[in-house]
């Protein structure tokens, strides 16, 4: 558990120290991209809390997510509709909704000690 909060710090540091830009027309393809695979994140963390983890099913679903979610932003863009936002709904839901059961199963395994 403790690898990926390593990873997790190294990248947001090498984030912070170097001075590299996202042109604005890539912007919300990033931002897309970024809360699909914190979504998948949070969804394997809770997986794991569930003792349901499967590393194909964790790699399948993040390399998916983000796939979808830029054709989704792709497509919405050469239609001249967001599209994006259908997806920022989605996974934002998610997010949030994983976010909270993981922080149950944090309590519950507190309150076991």
């Amino acid at each position: 558990m403790w690898v990926p909060l390593l990873f997790l710090l190294v990248g947001v540091g090498l984030g912070l120290l170097t001075d590299f830009s996202i042109p604005q027309l890539y912007s919300n393809y990033l931002s897309i991209a970024i809360l699909a695979a914190m979504d998948t994140l949070f969804g394997g963390i809770r997986a794991h809390y569930e003792k349901k983890f499967d590393q194909r099913v964790f790699l399948s679903g993040f390399f998916f997510n983000i796939s979808l979610a830029v054709v989704l932003t792709f497509i919405g863009q050469q239609l001249g509709v967001d599209l994006y936002l259908a997806a920022i709904f989605a996974f934002g839901l998610r997010l949030f909704k994983n976010i909270s059961i993981i922080r149950r199963h944090v309590f519950k395994i507190q309150s076991k000690k």
